[in-house]
């Protein structure tokens, strides 16, 4: 049987034994920024470490305040409301592992006066890019942007209404 070229080997997996504890390396983590119960755990298994090491450091960190799904799922709310509407956001905890519940209680915050004024600005931004002609062609073409960035159809709509309002010197519907 032939020897592996120096390419095989190099592909070939090598086990990884992580520098420091898993503490560490969660706590190193949640100093650049908070995460998700479920985003850490991933992160420090993909570092090598192993499970019970993982769910030692996740008990202890818990334990400390560090780690809080709650918090997390409210910060990541403020913090990204201004440019995504309550279906994104959810979405986007979703994906960070935070459980619906935990998600419906930080979007609670996010009420419909706050959503309404989150897509108005962002109506705002988009429609100062480009002239539009009239309301419909306004809408059609921001109404779209806003429900992707996960804003239902009818704050879309009351967005575009209140940007052509302020700046439409006619009345075309």
């Amino acid at each position: 049987m032939p020897p592996q070229s120096s390419k095989a080997a190099r592909r070939a997996p090598q086990p990884r034994t992580p520098a420091g504890t898993a503490l560490d390396a969660g706590l190193r983590l949640l100093g650049r920024r908070a995460h998700s119960r479920a985003e850490l755990n991933r992160k420090l298994g993909r570092r090598g470490y192993t499970e019970i090491e993982v769910s030692s450091a996740m008990d202890r960190l818990g334990e400390l305040g560090y780690l809080d799904d709650r918090a997390f799922a409210e910060g990541h709310v403020r913090r990204r409301q201004a440019g995504l509407g309550p279906r994104a956001l959810s979405a986007e905890l979703f994906a960070r592992g935070v459980d619906r519940q935990v998600a419906d209680g930080a979007l609670a915050g996010f009420d419909s006066q706050a959503q309404l004024v989150s897509a108005i600005n962002l109506a705002q931004r988009l429609h100062r890019r480009t002239t539009r002609a009239g309301y419909r062609e306004m809408l059609d073409a921001i109404g779209p942007k806003l429900l992707r960035r996960g804003f239902s159809s009818g704050v879309a709509r009351a967005a575009c209404q209140a940007v052509w309002a302020g700046t439409s010197s006619g009345t075309e519907a």
